[in-house]
């Protein structure tokens, strides 16, 4: 049996995430071999600024999609409100 939580749905901007955290996986590898190579902690810390904010993107890109998808889905088959407490629970971790 299968549990609410987890079910999966239709999101239209998978790929988009996708690609969004391939990047931001590359640049953190990209950041290891700075530190790795002694490079210059304000040059390091410049870039894990920008990693910061492709997970910012990223997760921008999961909240839209989760209001196209999930809520929109959960409003037509009577469960907004449930959905709308998931949405307000992940946020309060997220923004934490």
């Amino acid at each position: 049996m299968e549990d609410d939580h987890y079910t999966t749905h239709h999101h239209s901007q998978t790929k988009a995430v996708i690609d969004q955290l391939a990047r931001t996986a590359g640049h953190v590898s990209s950041i290891k071999r700075m530190v790795e190579e002694g490079r210059d902690c304000t040059d390091v810390l410049v870039q894990l600024a920008a990693v910061r904010s492709a997970v910012d993107r990223a997760a921008r890109i999961v909240l839209e999609d989760h209001i196209e998808s999930c809520l929109r889905e959960a409003a037509s088959n009577g469960t907004a409100d449930e959905e709308w407490d998931r949405l307000k629970h992940a946020l309060n971790r997220y923004l934490k």
